[in-house]
């Protein structure tokens, strides 16, 4: 199996698979093995999982203003902070279709959802179905796509050691709302931007309306309780969320413990692609951020409920066989992810700018010469 010179320290547990191979199965076996029931999308169903992350939302607040003692605070910020993250999902979920049939429900829920976290629905929809579209592709993937070798020598010694250092790519988001990432231009916010198509303008204008709404909102209620009041209610739980965002969203595509592709060129297909994404599970986390962690079946068929996703991923595990990789089980919290969230960080770095099926690959010099060779 060619992987490709510098990769990092990983390891290959089955030299006799290549994971950059064309699988043997194509989309439709994939989707003959999920029952026909776990494609039916319940809006009531949805909407009570709405009800509750919202509630737990305003009860969180309540509790910790009326307690109002630092330890209480503490706590609140990471627990609001993770549900702030369950209601990115939520609408997430409405940006997919997946939440329900009916496109207006998707939309009024997912503004609400999205607007109240300060996320663009529509402006992140958009690119998020382009990520979906395109995962896997060196070029064209949306986000967490690998720096071409080209793009990360034209960076400064002290860019790239911001990227590539925690906890700085755990508050990328706001940053990629606003200009998105390296060697890609535009931004969410503005409907001429080269993410969207001119028949898209009015939706994107819409989310940024709503989201402005929301800003001005908070600076209303700066004003009113006071910066303070409002850093401890609102703005450390949104740091939080952030960075769930990020270590999630990251670790569904980098970091499992052997080396997975890239592609690009005539290499690259939607089902390729979507196969180098990972499962992952968070304990606790699971349930409340709505079995998110559950993503390859996601990726591959982002039509299905989130509530149906593990029983859909259970009846495809015999057709995906060797290009499923098992998560490792969780504890009641994550901690083993910021093992595999650092040795990605220190190891992919990059990809080489020639070749259709690439392998990230580490620059020695980023950490003081200690990355080891892959073998």
């Amino acid at each position: 199996m060619n992987m490709s010179s510098n990769g990092g320290q990983y390891r290959v547990k089955d030299l006799d698979f290549n994971p950059g191979a064309p699988p043997p199965f194509g989309l439709a076996e994939i989707r003959a093995a999920i029952p026909k029931h776990c494609w039916v999308k319940d809006p009531w169903r949805s909407m009570t999982y709405v009800i509750r992350d919202v509630t737990a939302v305003a009860a969180l607040a309540a509790g910790a203003a009326y307690l109002n003692n630092w330890v209480v605070w503490s706590l609140y910020w990471v627990c609001q902070g993770t549900m702030f993250w369950a209601l990115f999902v939520l609408g997430h979920d409405c940006g997919h279709g997946s939440f329900s049939n009916n496109p207006t429900l998707n939309s009024v829920v997912g503004h609400f959802l999205h607007s109240f976290i300060l996320v663009p629905y529509n402006g992140w929809r958009i690119s998020h179905r382009t990520h979906h579209q395109n995962h896997g592709h060196v070029e064209n993937d949306e986000s967490w796509h690998p720096l071409p070798e080209r793009i990360y020598n034209d960076m400064g010694s002290f860019t790239k050691k911001v990227r590539f250092t925690v906890p700085f790519p755990m508050l990328a988001f706001p940053v990629y709302l606003w200009r998105r990432s390296p060697g890609k231009k535009g931004s969410h916010f503005h409907p001429e931007s080269d993410l969207f198509i001119p028949r898209e303008k009015n939706a994107v204008i819409t989310s940024t309306v709503c989201w402005s709404a929301m800003a001005a909102l908070l600076a209303g209620l700066v004003c009113v309780m006071g910066p303070v009041q409002m850093l401890k209610l609102y703005f450390f739980p949104y740091l939080i969320f952030v960075m769930w965002l990020d270590c999630v969203t990251y670790l569904h595509h980098h970091g499992h413990e052997d080396k997975l592709p890239w592609y690009r060129g005539k290499e690259w297909n939607y089902l390729r692609g979507a196969l180098t994404t990972l499962d992952r599970d968070y304990g606790w986390i699971n349930n409340i951020h709505h079995d998110i962690g559950t993503h390859v079946i996601h990726h591959l068929f982002p039509q299905i409920p989130h509530y149906n996703l593990r029983e859909a991923t259970k009846a495809a595990r015999p057709v995906l066989d060797k290009y499923y990789r098992e998560p490792q089980r969780s504890g009641p919290l994550p901690f083993h992810l910021f093992g595999d969230l650092m040795r990605s960080m220190r190891y992919d770095h990059y990809v080489e700018d020639n070749g259709d099926v690439l392998y990230y690959q580490t620059d020695p010099q980023l950490f003081g010469g200690s990355a080891k060779k892959f073998i």
